[in-house]
């Protein structure tokens, strides 16, 4: 087996700074080779040292979601959406147990703090802040997508942070 050089690259990192964030790029690059595992156990490992840094839960989530441990992924990806709300790798790695598991409310893609996460809630559709912020899907411009649930789930999330923005900035 070839091994990656990044891969041993970040492994000496780690070795001389055992305490050091790096583990989340070593983790990563486990789990974009497909070794799944691995990329589970250095996440846990170094997370129990950075138990915030959402990179490694998102890294983490992505490969627990790879050996279909659905509801594992989606506790560490709600986490990351508990703090950042807007982190899109957190919801697309949602939207896709969601389309794995053929869920096809928004509600099943978490509890209510994620269909309704803590900065969004109370968002208002006529809400005089939000007026005239539309998404491209909403303009039409974007179909929706009869053979990817998850799309339309994604683009109504990724509205919701357009029209917090914008009621943000007026405030």
């Amino acid at each position: 087996m070839i091994e990656n050089p990044r891969i041993e690259a970040l492994r000496r990192r780690l070795e001389k700074d055992p305490a050091s964030i790096a583990f989340a790029q070593l983790a990563e690059e486990y789990r974009r080779g497909g070794d799944y595992q691995q990329a589970i156990a250095i996440c846990r490992e170094g997370l129990m040292r950075h138990p915030g840094y959402l990179s490694a839960q998102v890294t983490l989530g992505r490969a627990l979601i790879e050996r279909g441990q659905f509801d594992e992924a989606r506790k560490e990806l709600e986490a990351v959406l508990s703090v950042a709300p807007d982190n899109l790798a957190a919801i697309r790695a949602l939207a896709e147990i969601h389309q794995q598991l053929g869920e096809t409310e928004i509600a099943h893609l978490g509890g209510p703090e994620i269909a309704a996460p803590p900065v969004l809630s109370g968002s208002d559709p006529s809400d005089a802040a939000t007026q005239g912020v539309e998404s491209p899907h909403h303009q039409g411009l974007t179909p929706p997508s009869e053979s990817d649930p998850a799309l339309p789930v994604l683009e109504d999330w990724l509205d919701a942070i357009v029209a917090d923005r914008a009621r943000s900035r007026d405030v």
